[in-house]
């Protein structure tokens, strides 16, 4: 595995698991939970110690209790989860204290704010409240998701803290390499979300004929070109054998011509 490190000096695995749907019924978002680990338990045994996970998708616990009956120490593992900023919330305190107890832990790696809001007042009161936990050492680091430029000034400008990552949108339908390139000017890494996403019929020709060469899957050269540019992926699947694929892409390296195809996707 590689690992890339924070501005904060946390190490962080470049390869992760998703969990949106992890656990739910039918794979739905935000569907009842099954009651189950499974795609936790494949992923560990796959070799996965990287998951991302939120409150906002209700299934913390699903994530906490995989990790938990593995038996592996904890220490092993890297958890990424976030505060619900798209509803009413009256104490951010109790909002970790929550996704501690569901993900059955008492320190989080990476713990981000999902989505920006309007408020910048409140804003700044929210990221006080995640650099008091930091320095407390509840939460190993401290980033943000869905952010933009003018929203990671106003941190940057105010914070005692700055963000160690911004999780955004970054695939075939949009590499978003202005933003990540505002990134890397100010030592914030980038994890992208949906890394497999946006890849229409044209494009999956594209990197088959990259893949080839290389015994690959497309979905394979994808992730490889990502974590070549220090972009952090965290691919989903709740297919045991696709996670296995996912996660292999540190035994080859695409050549310039590959990544300048890629980038013209």
């Amino acid at each position: 595995m590689k690992y890339i490190k924070l501005n904060d000096e946390v190490k962080i695995p470049v390869v992760g698991s998703g969990t949106n749907t992890f656990g739910t019924v039918d794979n739905k978002y935000n569907g009842p939970l099954r009651g189950d680990t499974e795609e936790v338990d494949w992923a560990i045994e796959n070799g996965y110690r990287h998951f991302d996970s939120a409150e906002l998708y209700k299934n913390e616990v699903v994530v906490g209790t995989g990790i938990e009956k593995s038996s592996i120490p904890r220490e092993t593992f890297f958890i990424t989860t976030k505060l619900n900023t798209r509803v009413e919330y009256d104490n951010v305190e109790d909002e970790i204290k929550n996704s501690l107890e569901k993900l059955k832990t008492d320190y989080v790696d990476l713990y981000l704010i999902h989505f920006p809001i309007d408020d910048n007042e409140e804003m700044l009161k929210i990221w006080k409240v995640l650099e008091d936990y930091y320095e407390r050492g509840v939460l190993k680091s401290i980033g943000v998701s869905n952010f933009k430029k003018e929203h990671l000034d106003l941190i940057l400008e105010n914070g005692r803290v700055k963000p160690s990552v911004n999780q955004i949108k970054s695939n075939v339908s949009e590499w978003n390499n202005e933003l990540i390139e505002y990134h890397n000017e100010h030592g914030i890494a980038t994890v992208s979300w949906g890394p497999l996403g946006g890849i229409d019929e044209n494009a999956k020709q594209v990197l088959q004929e990259i893949g080839d060469k290389y015994g690959k899957t497309y979905a394979q050269v994808v992730l490889r070109y990502q974590i070549e540019r220090d972009v952090i992926v965290i691919p989903k699947s709740h297919n045991k054998e696709r996670q296995a694929q996912n996660i292999d892409i540190f035994d080859f390296e695409l050549s310039e011509d590959d990544r300048e195809r890629i980038e013209k996707l």
